[in-house]
């Protein structure tokens, strides 16, 4: 059988995340099987500025790169020296996507087989502290000179490459890694494939960590492992980091997608996961609460707090807040001035709220306003609704639920074909309890927009839990 050809390949770039990466320096060299049998290195003139940063770790700098060729020119060579060669490399995905960019960028397409040193070292050599090129080489007496510059660190690559092959002896693994229905050449180096393949095809909710076991994103899913696949296939330069900086994927199914959103809301206000960039920042609410002013009228007002604490009623928004004042003042025939529609008047003059019976001028009994005020306040406690929202469970027979009591969101739970469920408080030992916030506020109300309400059970004030 015909022995395989393999480009080795380093390169060096001006960084600025893989979209704006620009090539400064390329190294290949072909093998036949594991004989050397060529070697092709330039450096290139990026077009752009190579920051301070990059210069210091790499030592190229823009005077090296001033008369060096354009991508344009090397181009044609690249092509055709890495022609039918499986491309190899250390961190396979980085090398490979800033070489497709640059001939993305002239019109042209860039296929070729891939495959990573640093995947097939965590399976062939395992138990390493650190798969880095630098550690992976100190560990195993590999000679590395000229760090990071693309000369130095290919010729290491394939070094580490041929013992790679010794180790796979009849070549299983590294065709395995080839072959076409294999994750291995599209997921990030830290990832064992064994760890994908064990992910639930359900809905539910999938934690990226890195390799202290620190969550750094969580997400939900439909379809946990088409999802978690879907970020390793994305070519951001966001996505990119997140695999890179992955080591571990947990996951826990829901059965339930509206469960799965309100967990992964909770897993994001609790943890602050580096890549996640909604929900993270403390939403204040909005609360309607009543006081006693200096006349002994119990005054209506809006109060602003980042926590859901103990009034009259609370929003997740200033205006819901002002519309509701604003009814119960035409609704009671409050005040707008004591209502704090109003401020700095003797007299209310609201433009739209006519109905004041006159506390404001006197002509009406502080006594009288205020039991109209109570009035209100009862009618807003009474409006809090406590029901259970009954979803698919995670398995034939479970039932998933979400509890609301009197207008927060409580938690979820499950419950198995064998319980026995006849009312309110049966529910009880099988919730989870969870914080109620303006994202699980969200969460709810959106999905009720979209839903009928026969998943609903309401249940009426005296009935909720105890």
């Amino acid at each position: 059988m015909e022995e395989k050809t393999y480009a080795i390949i380093d390169v060096e770039t001006t960084g600025g995340g893989i979209s704006g990466n620009r090539l400064t320096e390329i190294c290949i060299v072909l093998l036949k099987g594991a004989e050397v049998i060529d070697k092709y290195t330039s450096l290139v003139n990026p077009e752009k500025i190579i920051p301070h940063q990059i210069t210091s770790l790499t030592g190229i700098d823009n005077e090296m790169v001033a008369e060096a060729p354009k991508f344009h020119e090397v181009a044609d060579d690249i092509d055709e020296f890495t022609r039918g060669a499986v491309f190899v490399a250390h961190n396979v995905n980085f090398d490979y996507n800033v070489l497709r960019n640059e001939f993305k960028a002239l019109g042209r397409e860039f296929k070729r087989k891939k495959l990573c040193t640093v995947r097939l070292s965590r399976k062939l050599i395992p138990g390493l502290f650190s798969y880095s090129l630098g550690k992976l080489c100190s560990s195993i007496n590999i000679p590395l000179q000229n760090r990071h510059r693309a000369e130095g660190d290919t010729d290491a690559t394939v070094i580490l490459f041929q013992r790679l092959m010794e180790l796979d002896e009849g070549g299983e693994v590294i065709n395995s890694f080839l072959h076409p229905h294999s994750k291995n050449a599209t997921l990030p180096p830290h990832i064992p494939a064994e760890q994908i393949n064990d992910l639930p095809e359900d809905p539910g909710i999938y934690l990226f960590k890195d390799r202290h076991h620190k969550i750094i994103y969580a997400g939900k899913a439909k379809n946990i492992q088409k999802r978690v696949l879907s970020h390793f296939y994305d070519k951001k330069s966001r996505e990119y980091h997140l695999g890179q900086e992955t080591s571990f994927i947990d996951f826990e199914t829901t059965g339930s997608e509206l469960i799965a959103l309100l967990l992964e809301s909770d897993y994001i206000l609790r943890h602050y996961p580096k890549y996640n960039r909604a929900q993270k920042k403390p939403t204040r609410t909005y609360q309607i609460i009543n006081y006693i002013n200096q006349r002994g009228i119990v005054q209506l007002a809006i109060g602003q707090t980042k926590q859901i604490q103990d009034s009259v009623h609370t929003f997740y928004k200033r205006n819901e807040a002002q519309e509701m004042l604003e009814k119960l003042c035409e609704d009671f025939s409050l005040c707008p001035k004591y209502c704090t529609l109003q401020s700095n008047v003797k007299v209310c003059s609201h433009y739209s709220i006519k109905n004041c019976e006159g506390i404001c001028n006197g002509s009406e009994t502080v006594e009288n306003y205020n039991h109209k005020v109570k009035n209100a306040i009862a009618s807003l406690s009474t409006a809090k609704q406590t029901y259970i929202i009954k979803e698919k469970g995670r398995e034939p027979g479970e039932e998933a639920f979400i509890l609301v009591r009197e207008g927060r969101y409580q938690g979820y739970g499950f419950v198995g074909p064998e319980a026995q469920i006849s009312s309110f408080e049966a529910y009880e030992p099988f919730l989870k309890l969870q914080e109620s916030t303006f994202h699980t506020h969200q969460i709810i109300n959106s999905y009720l927009r979209k839903k009928t309400e026969k998943n609903m059970i309401r249940f009426e004030e005296e009935a909720v839990l105890g």
